[in-house]
C-alpha cells in the first residue's frame, strides 16, 4: 500500500514537471523564431537597400555611394534624380535665347564643368541659385533640363508632391535627402519647379537651412535651379538665395523664326517655306504655342492623303508640309481662340 501511494506521488510531481518543460520549450521556439524572423527582415531590408543604392549607381553612373534610407528612397528621391546622358534635350534644340544661352553658360554650366578655372580668388565662382522666370510655355523647364545636359551635372528634380508626408518630421527629413544627395552626387542641380508652390513656402525654414549650409562650401557643385511663373510671389529671402535671374519672356519674330526652324528640323517639309514671313504671323506666340502649330499643321498633309486615298487615287505618300498648311493650321488656332475667349 505504501508503494502504490509513492507511485501515485511521484505521477503528481512528474505530469505539471512534463507541462512545465513543454510550456518553457515552446515558450523558447517563439522566442527563437521572432528572432530568426526579426535577423531576417533585417537581412532583407539591408539587401533591399544595397539594391536600390546598386539601381542609382547605375542609372546615374556614378560610383556606389553610401546613402541613408531616405536619400534613398525611390519614391521619394532618389527616383527624381536623373541621369543627363538620359535628357534629350540641349541649347541646339532651343530655338533662340541666344544671349541668355551665351550667359548660362558662362555664369553655370562652365563652372560646373571646369571648376579649377574658378577655384582660386573670391569673384569667380558658380551661383549657388539661379531663378529663371516668365509665363507659361516660353520653355524654362526645357532650358533648365539643357542646362543640366550640357553641364554633366546630376538633375534633382525636385517634385513638391514628394516631399509631403502624414508622419510628422518626415517632410524635414526628406529635404534634408535632397541636398545631402545631391552633395554626394556632385556635379548635381537641384531642379524646383513653381518654387512658389504652397508646400514648398510651408518647408521654407528647412529649405533655406539647407541651402545656406552648403553655400558656405565654395568648392561644393551644387545649384539651386528655380523655375516660376509668378516672381512677383517670391519673398525677399529666397530671392536672395536666387542671385542670377533671367526672364524667359515671349519670343520676338527673330527668335519665332529659329523656334519654327528647329521644331521643323527633320520633318518633311516643303523648301520654300518663308520662316520668316509665318513667324510673324505668328506674334504673341511662345514656343510651346508654335510646337502646337506646327503639329496642326502637319495633319493637313495626311488629310489630304487620306481624302486622295478616298477619291480612289493612289498617292505613294503624304506630300511635304508646306506654308500654306502652317497659314491654315494658323488661321484655325486663332479662329479657336477667340470661340474660347
Amino acid at each position: 500500500m505504501a508503494m502504490g501511494e509513492n507511485t501515485e506521488t511521484n505521477s503528481r510531481l512528474v505530469v505539471p514537471g512534463l507541462v512545465l518543460y513543454a510550456a518553457s520549450a515552446t515558450l523558447g521556439c517563439l522566442v527563437l523564431f521572432a528572432r530568426l524572423r526579426r535577423l531576417n527582415t533585417n537581412r532583407e531590408s539591408t539587401e533591399r537597400t544595397l539594391k536600390q543604392k546598386k539601381e542609382l549607381s547605375k542609372r546615374l553612373n556614378r560610383t556606389l555611394i553610401h546613402t541613408n534610407p531616405y536619400e534613398a528612397n525611390f519614391d521619394m528621391v532618389a527616383r527624381d534624380a536623373v541621369n543627363t546622358d538620359h535628357l534629350d534635350v540641349e541649347f541646339e534644340s532651343i530655338g533662340g535665347l541666344d544671349s541668355i544661352k551665351q550667359a548660362l553658360f558662362e555664369l553655370v554650366i562652365l563652372p560646373l564643368r571646369r571648376p579649377r578655372l574658378f577655384a582660386r580668388g573670391k569673384l569667380l565662382g558658380p551661383p549657388k541659385g539661379v531663378l529663371l522666370y516668365g509665363p507659361p510655355g516660353t520653355g524654362k523647364t526645357m532650358l533648365a533640363k539643357a542646362i543640366a545636359k550640357e553641364s554633366g551635372a546630376v538633375f534633382i528634380n525636385v517634385r513638391a508632391s514628394n516631399l509631403t508626408s502624414n508622419w510628422f518630421g518626415d517632410s524635414q527629413k526628406l529635404v534634408s535627402a535632397v541636398f545631402s544627395l545631391a552633395y554626394k552626387l556632385q556635379p548635381a542641380i537641384i531642379f524646383i519647379d513653381e518654387v512658389d508652390n504652397e508646400v514648398l513656402t510651408n518647408m521654407r525654414t528647412e529649405f533655406m537651412a539647407l541651402w545656406d549650409g552648403f553655400t558656405t562650401d565654395k568648392n561644393a557643385r551644387v545649384m539651386v535651379l528655380a523655375v516660376t511663373n509668378r516672381p512677383i510671389d517670391l519673398d525677399e529671402a529666397i530671392l536672395r538665395r536666387l542671385p542670377q535671374a533671367f526672364e524667359i519672356g515671349k519670343p520676338d519674330c527673330g527668335d519665332r523664326e529659329k523656334i519654327l526652324k528647329v521644331i521643323l528640323k527633320g520633318e518633311r517639309i516643303d523648301e520654300n517655306i518663308d520662316f520668316n514671313h509665318v513667324a510673324n504671323l505668328c506674334q504673341g506666340y511662345t514656343g510651346s504655342d508654335l510646337l502646337e502649330l506646327c503639329k496642326q499643321a502637319a495633319y493637313i498633309p495626311l488629310r489630304d492623303f487620306l481624302q486622295e486615298e478616298k477619291n480612289g487615287k493612289q498617292p505613294y505618300s503624304p506630300r511635304p508640309l508646306s506654308q500654306l498648311d502652317l497659314e491654315k493650321a494658323l488661321a484655325a488656332s486663332r479662329k479657336s481662340k477667340l470661340v474660347n475667349a
